[in-house]
């Protein structure tokens, strides 16, 4: 490092880059490197050398590091199992050591480094010290943990889902056709009941009995059509969306209507579930919070790119208030859209409604 402004106005005098001595080369090329930290140690672990990229990454200038032990790098607990000393034997035995983990700043806040520590010997074979390279991995690492946390999000979804789609059919199979049954049986019985004088009167409570039979599979029909509606996988999203639509309106009173472009749009069954729920979610949120009339909901796809757009007439809300927020329950929508790789935004006022828009890759959804 002494001779760094030596060479350095050597390499510029030159007339073309052959003529630039080969170690003056090597460092005006570790100087312009930015994205590594290129530094050398000596024999003990020393810093000897630092260049540009090693500042920007562990935030230590050239004056504060070098002569310092390279364990400065290293967090509490690596220091006191005694891997900077593993590594640099290591090196030392095999030429070359490889290592990922937690390193430190100067500010005391660590990132994820990618490290290689190369031996350096002179011609006697006798140990000079130590080429290091670190690259920071933290952008990285935290990017393959995103991808990871919606994978395993992806897959809580669809498994909820199938439990989901598995529980509806079971109610509709199994408690559906219990409860047809009982009614064939109440029915009879209140044949029978009416054919004698002295049991008429309880004939009446058999009828009763029947509608309050009717009233339970009622329920049934639309407890298991909310876990998962079997127009979904009958005939595609566009019937499940008129459905919901159209039980909407009947449920909250509140005018519901669906346009789709292109009318049906042929998603795969991940897909088409989940853009399913983001609008049943935005109209449970509709019913809840908005004081509607009216609710409109466009499907379009157009230009590699599928819009969703739900808008109401309701008495909207000041979208800069944490609980105004919160109360439109968006955090369910937001992940399901962030799973499909695409964006949401809200927009509202006090008095002039709220709309929801939703943009996301065709090619996330096919």
């Amino acid at each position: 490092m002494g001779d760094s402004g030596g060479r350095s106005a050597r390499g510029a005098g030159a007339a073309s880059i052959s003529d630039v001595p080969v170690e003056d080369r090597y460092f005006l090329l570790i100087e312009a490197v930015h994205d590594y930290a290129i530094f050398m140690l000596d024999a003990g672990g020393r810093v000897a050398s630092w260049n540009p990229g090693a500042q920007r990454i562990k935030g230590y200038t050239s004056d504060e590091i070098i002569g310092r032990h390279f364990s400065t790098f290293y967090t509490p607990e690596d220091i006191a199992a005694g891997k900077p000393a593993r590594a640099l034997a290591s090196a030392a035995a095999d030429g070359r050591f490889e290592d990922e983990g937690w390193r430190v700043r100067r500010d005391g806040s660590r990132f994820w480094a990618d490290v290689v520590i190369s031996a350096v010997h002179d011609e006697s074979g006798a140990l000079l010290g130590f080429a290091k390279v670190t690259r920071d991995l933290t952008e990285r690492m935290r990017l393959a943990e995103l991808e990871r946390a919606d994978l395993v999000s992806t897959q809580v979804q669809i498994a909820r889902e199938s439990e989901q789609k598995r529980v509806a059919q079971e109610l509709h199979d199994d408690l559906g056709q219990r409860l047809t049954a009982l009614k064939m049986s109440v029915a009879v019985l209140e044949a029978d009941l009416n054919a004698g004088p002295a049991t008429r009167p309880l004939a009446s409570q058999a009828h009763e009995l029947q509608i309050q039979i009717d009233w339970m599979a009622t329920s049934l029909r639309r407890i298991a059509a909310d876990l998962r509606p079997p127009l979904l996988d009958d005939l595609g999203l566009a019937a499940a969306l008129d459905w919901l639509a159209e039980d909407f309106t009947k449920r909250y009173g509140v005018r519901a209507s669906v346009h789709l472009e292109p009318a049906e749009p042929g998603f795969g069954e991940f897909a088409s579930t989940a853009l399913f729920r983001i609008v049943q979610e935005a109209l449970t949120n509709v019913a809840r919070h908005a004081n509607a009339t009216r609710v409109r909901v466009d499907l379009r796809c157009a230009n590699a790119l599928l819009a969703l757009d739900i808008q109401d007439n309701g008495g909207g809300a000041e979208l800069d208030q944490p609980p105004a927020r919160q109360s439109f329950g968006l955090l369910g929508i937001r992940e399901r859209v962030r799973q499909l790789h695409g964006n949401v935004a809200f927009s509202s006022s006090p008095g002039k409604g709220f709309r929801m828009s939703i943009r996301i890759p065709l090619d996330s959804l096919r």
